[in-house]
């Protein structure tokens, strides 16, 4: 509905485009791992990732000898086989994160995309009848990955301008314009703009992100100016170069395929609904340019393997054809922001269907 609402009235004119990051995540079970854990958090930066490409890993005890662990790509890479799922996979093989999991079994999974663009990259929150709050309007720290009290926050000041637009029976955007004014006066605006320019410090890959980063600190998230601008995370991806990369393999204990953690996902959808994700492209498309251009993403960037190519006999050209498993979705809606010509849109499934996001 956001992305509809900030199409139609320009409500990103003057900003920022939004960057995003995919978030994927594992619940682990480790027995007895709360005598010792209980309540840390750990973060960490880059590997997996090559130099260029921002993200990093997080480690959260939960108590009940739960373990949140996840990693973030950032989706403004330049190699179009970068798969946020198989870099996971491979966080988990660092020396230090098996050694946390030893003895923990696999709980739960999920995945999500981040809005990492900060104070810049908000859209205009308010248009006649209707107001954007939480991650749906930039409101979430990058920095510390923190969102949901900024959720909380800006649900809470969007409730209150509400009910001033009903009392006084005007919904127009003139009543609703007190909301951003709101936001403005709040800790929301505070710290976000403390943080303002901290994903687009790192635009030129992570040794000349920690000069930015340092000199943001002392400068209060200026650095060497107020506002840096920012590109779209898909216009930075390059054509394919060089044989596609070789598939990774999982050991099923630590490591995991797609499909077995789409199970862990909890994922339901009515197999005979229209399908929820529009590839707004002809087949030609898939199997000809965006095969020959980028080696088809989609196949990649999707962490729920929603997206295949597959032997197509119909073809004479001897081409790969697309088949979207739509059921497989986990909802993160990576593909909607990541692919290179912008032709997929995630929409709504009917039913209620998707994952299971307890404790996750």
């Amino acid at each position: 509905m956001t992305k509809q609402l900030v199409t139609k009235h320009e409500l990103d004119r003057g900003q920022n485009p939004q960057v995003y990051a995919t978030g994927i995540k594992e619940l682990w079970r480790i027995p007895g791992c709360d005598a010792k854990n209980k309540g840390r958090v750990i973060h960490t930066l880059g590997w997996p990732l090559d130099m260029k490409t921002f993200g990093g890993g997080f480690a959260y005890f939960m108590g009940d000898d739960l373990l949140s662990l996840g990693f973030v790509t950032g989706l403004d890479y330049q190699d179009p086989t970068t798969d946020p799922h198989a870099k996971f996979q491979a966080f988990k093989q660092h020396p230090y994160i098996r050694q946390l999991l030893q003895g923990g079994e696999l709980v739960r999974y999920g995945a999500k995309t981040i809005p990492e663009g900060g104070w810049w990259s908000r859209p205009r929150p308010y248009v006649d009848g209707a107001l954007i709050i939480g991650d749906a309007g930039s409101n979430l720290n990058p920095a510390r990955l923190k969102g949901i009290h900024m959720a909380i926050k800006t649900g809470m000041l969007a409730a209150e301008t509400a009910l001033d637009a009903l009392s006084k029976g005007d919904t127009s955007a003139a009543v609703l314009e007190g909301y951003a004014d709101r936001v403005e006066n709040s800790w929301v605006k505070e710290e976000l703009f403390g943080v303002r320019n901290f994903h687009q410090a790192f635009e030129h890959g992570l040794p000349i992100a920690g000069i930015h980063l340092g000199l943001q600190l002392v400068t209060k998230g200026r650095g060497f100016k107020n506002k840096y601008e920012a590109a779209a995370g898909h216009t930075r991806m390059q054509k394919v170069s060089g044989p596609p990369p070789s598939k990774p393999t999982f050991d099923g204990k630590l490591t995991f395929d797609k499909l077995t953690d789409v199970f862990n996902s909890g994922t339901t959808h009515e197999e005979d609904q229209p399908c929820h994700l529009v590839v707004n492209a002809t087949a030609d498309h898939c199997a000809v340019r965006c095969a020959e251009e980028y080696g088809n993403p989609c196949q990649h960037f999707c962490p729920a393997a929603v997206y295949e190519m597959v032997d197509a006999p119909e073809r004479k050209d001897g081409k790969k054809a697309l088949r979207i498993n739509a059921s497989n979705c986990v909802h993160c809606k990576t593909c909607d922001i990541m692919d290179p010509y912008q032709v997929i849109n995630w929409i709504t499934p009917e039913g209620g269907g998707g994952p299971v996001y307890t404790d996750l």
